[in-house]
């Protein structure tokens, strides 16, 4: 019996390449933003980890979705390992994966999400880096005339330590929004949650002099802007330049050079707990959905700890 020939390549029997799993990534992304109400910066930190995954996929033996398994991610996982990430950003990528598939699995395209079965790598929990008060006073004052607009820059300063608001929320902010005489603002943060931040006495002052002096400069080269901060083209100041300009003034007043705009929001909420502010008061003031968040704070005041020691020890 003569051998059995193989069909020609353009032959209909010839097994199909599956579909490639991009084609779900928009879909997914316009998920997130429209049903599930994301940030449009955490779609885009989603966003940016789908595509390496998908990017990985598609270097491997090519096979559909639904018979994607447990092995199949672990050697995703094992490549993200290989590149020496940190274990909070191989978390997140693993966070972006499980989401992905379950949105699969809620549009019919996959009957299950094996991606439910890996576990998270075990994290270090950090405690963040704060200033003193004196050190943020220095910080706050460090803005002078070598600068172009150090009026907006103290303003920027002194408005983030007297919120706590995250830069996002600060550049983001319109200039309606805020309301000196009344000493608060109307902020929009994660999940496009809506929060009244409280102003100091410090910060009113400062934007007062903004208001008054620099942003009326600013916005004639841009008048249909309504960002409360802007750049010397009379747009929104970026959340780089914000980092730029806390930078800056951070290396004037000797601080570390791992200061960022993150640790004004950091040094705030452990001032509100040292100052004896309650925990479910602090959740809404820094807008965290969960209090497990904001639990971490009370692990850094060691100063509010130690007095409650000496208070109810009996040999405090």
């Amino acid at each position: 019996m003569p051998p059995r020939k193989r069909p020609p390549a353009n032959s209909k029997f010839q097994a199909r390449k599956p579909a490639d799993p991009g084609v779900h990534l928009e879909p997914f992304l316009n998920y997130l933003e429209a049903e599930c109400g994301m940030a449009l910066n955490t779609v885009s930190a989603y966003r940016s980890d789908i595509v390496q995954f998908l990017d990985w996929y598609r270097k491997q033996k090519p096979i559909p979705l639904s018979e994607v398994d447990l092995k199949f991610l672990s050697g995703y996982l094992q490549h993200l390992n290989k590149r020496k990430l940190a274990a909070t950003t191989v978390s997140r990528h693993l966070v972006s994966i499980k989401l992905f598939f379950r949105y699969l699995v809620l549009e019919g395209i996959l009957a299950e999400s094996v991606a439910d079965l890996l576990n998270s790598p075990k994290l270090w929990k950090y405690l963040p880096k704060v200033l003193s008060p004196e050190k943020v006073n220095e910080l706050l004052m460090a803005p002078c005339k070598e600068d172009r607009y150090p009026l907006r820059d103290r303003a920027i300063l002194t408005m983030m330590y007297a919120t706590g608001c995250r830069v996002t929320e600060i550049v983001s902010l319109p200039v309606n929004a805020v309301k000196l005489q009344e000493g608060y603002a109307r902020c929009v943060g994660k999940g496009n949650k809506e929060r009244m931040v409280s102003l100091n006495p410090v910060a009113v002052a400062a934007l007062e002099a903004y208001l008054q002096h620099e942003r009326p400069v600013l916005a004639k080269r841009n008048q249909s802007e309504q960002a409360l901060f802007l750049n010397r083209s009379g747009k929104q100041l970026s959340r780089i330049m914000v980092w730029n300009i806390v930078k800056k003034n951070a290396a004037r007043v000797g601080c570390s050079k791992e200061v960022s705009p993150h640790t004004l929001r950091h040094s705030f909420a452990t001032h509100m707990m040292a100052g004896g502010a309650e925990i479910r008061a602090l959740q809404e003031l820094l807008g965290h959905a969960n209090i497990r968040t904001t639990q971490i704070y009370t692990h850094v005041d060691h100063s509010r700890l130690k007095a409650v020691h000496q208070m109810y020890h009996p040999r405090g």
